[in-house]
């Protein structure tokens, strides 16, 4: 299901009535900080779940084992 140019120019003229031609830039920069802040985020937390991963898979690795006589 895509939208057809029709569809599109329809959606782009309730835009325009409901905001006015003043509103729809704001909107737009307001969307713009809203993606860049929703990526930034989305980046920070697979950085920390990187590092949790590692942190676990580092704890479930076995103990080395020692010789006898180092004991």
């Amino acid at each position: 299901m895509s939208l057809g140019v029709t569809e599109i120019i329809l959606i782009l003229v309730v835009i325009l009535l409901l905001f006015g031609g003043k509103r729809i830039p704001e909107l737009a920069r307001a969307l713009g900080k809203a993606s860049y802040e929703f990526k930034k985020a989305k980046e920070v937390i697979k950085k920390e779940t990187d590092e949790i991963k590692d942190a676990i898979e580092d704890a479930q690795e076995p103990p080395k084992e020692f010789k006898s006589d180092e004991v």
